[in-house]
């Protein structure tokens, strides 16, 4: 899991970065730098929240039966697809005005006082962390429990978003952050089809859901578990080679419409994004 945990802190790291830069930059050029501190207390609050979250799941999961983990291990997962799903769409729409939307509420904040400010800068990173503490929590039950592999790859992602987005913020590199979205986007539909089939088959073991040993295909002979391939397509996309009939139909009920949906070509009404903070 760790290229595909990286991916997701890169993608989810870098979102945050951006939203805070943008703060930022306003405050700095408009002359606000006291209100600095405000939303650095309003991200270090949303900071603590999503950590809380994921060691509130992860407590919650150790205390119970092998059912109920299986059952709440998958109700999770598809949880994390609900949060991946809406964040790569709501990117997509909203990435042409995300830079004027945050602009605009941290202005009318100013006017209103501190709170206002500090609550401003939560919102904006708590929902971001709060996927991301789902989705860590999903990725460590279809890890086997174990939370070494996927913090790594969450921490890697997201300290390759800092070092980028500080770049992006000192004008050291510019990024076509339309581009940027659209492709990782794509690959997390897959991640997030895999993680919603391994829901599915946590189910099926919790017996919640119908059908564990009807096998749609076993390819565990030309794609050992334990070879590099298998690894790989394992950390990258979930994928199991043996797969029940039920976690093949929602993969593919849930790749397929959603990629159409994702790719389908926007309106050119707006500029590009590019990776500039202005």
């Amino acid at each position: 899991m760790l290229i595909g945990n990286a991916l997701i802190g890169l993608r989810e790291g870098l979102e945050a970065v951006l939203v805070v830069s943008i703060l930022i930059a306003f405050l700095v050029r408009g002359q606000h730098r006291w209100a600095l501190r405000l939303v650095w207390t309003g991200v270090a609050a949303a900071v603590a929240l999503s950590v809380g979250v994921g060691a509130l799941l992860t407590y919650t999961s150790a205390t119970m039966s092998f059912e109920q983990q299986e059952m709440f291990g998958g109700g999770m997962s598809l949880l994390a697809v609900v949060f991946v799903t809406t964040m790569i769409f709501w990117m997509r729409n909203t990435a042409r005005t995300l830079s004027a939307q945050l602009r605009g509420q941290l202005d009318q904040a100013l006017q209103l006082g501190s709170w206002s400010v500090i609550t401003v800068a939560f919102l904006a990173v708590a929902r971001v962390g709060l996927e991301t503490a789902v989705f860590f929590f999903s990725s460590v039950q279809s890890a086997g429990g174990g939370t070494i592999l996927p913090l790594t790859g969450f921490l890697l992602g997201i300290a390759a978003s800092v070092v980028i987005g500080w770049a992006l913020y000192l004008g050291a590199i510019t990024i076509d952050l339309g581009k940027f979205f659209t492709a990782t986007g794509v690959l997390l539909v897959f991640v997030a089809a895999g993680v919603l089939a391994y829901g599915v088959h946590d189910l099926q073991e919790a017996g919640v859901l119908p059908g564990l040993h009807a096998l749609a295909f076993d390819v565990s002979a030309q794609v050992p578990p334990s070879s590099w391939y298998g690894t790989l397509l394992k950390g990258i996309f979930n994928f199991s080679p043996q797969t029940t009939v039920f976690e093949a139909i929602v993969w593919l009920g849930y790749a397929l419409p959603v990629l159409v949906l994702f790719l389908r070509p926007q309106r050119a009404d707006a500029p590009t994004p590019t990776g500039e903070m202005s």
